[in-house]
């Protein structure tokens, strides 16, 4: 009887494991209950023991609340009530926060690949009207392009306040790196005085997209040994010719290179073991 049991126990699991992570981390509307751990790498991992961030704090406001995704590590909570402030000093009423993590972090089922461990954060570019909008008008509301239509640069909208608020949170100890546009990247370079200290510009990092928000990734804390860091950034500020490659043909206006192929669906099984549990708990 006994080997019965464990028998249909394993045909059970079988099928979880090969279900699309996202279904089951997208199912989940709570956190785990344990201490908070990220687990795994940006783009695949889970975290446990989520902190959620208050839909409305001391210089910031959650936006698109529906999505249940205002939830993160500690360190990413608290980073976000160290730059509020640094956003009120530059003017600013504070900060509309987008997307963090979901409950146990995982995979999305729609949008983000990465925002997996709780230490992603997606920042607005648009400066808050007020922080006190309600649900539905944080569903509707919406952020601004900063970057021309041509991509080679930053338009009318950009203000020396948005350089302050990136400044603050690249120089801030617990960043890894921010992800923008590459036309903000060019214009904080050009920007900033070539005889002030410019190691901050390094974490500022140009990815495609990015033109209405930051993406700020946080470092793996202290003592997580479960969490996968990744590669430490090039020498240097960033701002030569690795740069310049940004604004060749080839970069804004790539060839298709065949036919598209679907990427695969990621399962549990592809994530870290310690995210079954989290799943768990």
């Amino acid at each position: 009887m006994g080997a019965v049991l464990i028998l249909c126990s394993a045909l059970v699991a079988t099928p979880s494991m090969a279900e699309p992570a996202k279904e089951l981390f997208g199912a989940m509307s709570r956190p785990s209950a344990e201490p908070p751990a990220p687990i795994g790498g940006y783009a695949a991992g889970c975290i446990g023991g989520a902190v959620e961030l208050p839909e409305t704090g001391p210089g910031w406001q959650a936006m698109r609340l529906s999505r249940n995704r205002n939830w993160g590590h500690p360190d990413a909570i608290a980073f976000i009530e160290r730059l509020a402030g640094a956003a009120r000093e530059a003017g600013w009423q504070g900060l509309n926060i987008g997307d963090i993590s979901q409950p146990r972090g995982g995979p999305m089922r729609t949008g983000h690949r990465s925002h997996q461990i709780g230490l992603d954060i997606d920042i607005w570019l648009r400066p808050p009207s007020s922080l006190d909008l309600s649900r539905a008008d944080r569903e509707s509301v919406s952020s601004v392009s900063v970057v021309r239509a041509d991509r080679r640069g930053v338009t009318a909208d950009w203000t020396p306040a948005h350089h302050a608020i990136l400044r603050a949170a690249a120089s801030d100890p617990a960043i890894a790196r921010i992800f923008v546009n590459a036309a903000i990247k060019r214009a904080l370079c050009e920007a900033e005085p070539q005889g002030a200290d410019r190691a901050w510009l390094a974490r500022i990092r140009p990815w495609w997209g990015h033109d209405a928000h930051f993406h700020v990734r946080l470092s793996c804390p202290a003592g997580a040994g479960d969490c996968q860091p990744q590669e430490p950034i090039p020498a240097g500020d960033g701002c030569g010719a690795d740069l310049d490659w940004w604004f060749s043909d080839e970069a804004l206006n790539p060839k298709p290179s065949g036919k598209p192929t679907r990427p695969r669906e990621i399962t549990l099984a592809d994530l870290p073991a310690a995210c079954r549990a989290v799943l768990s708990r």
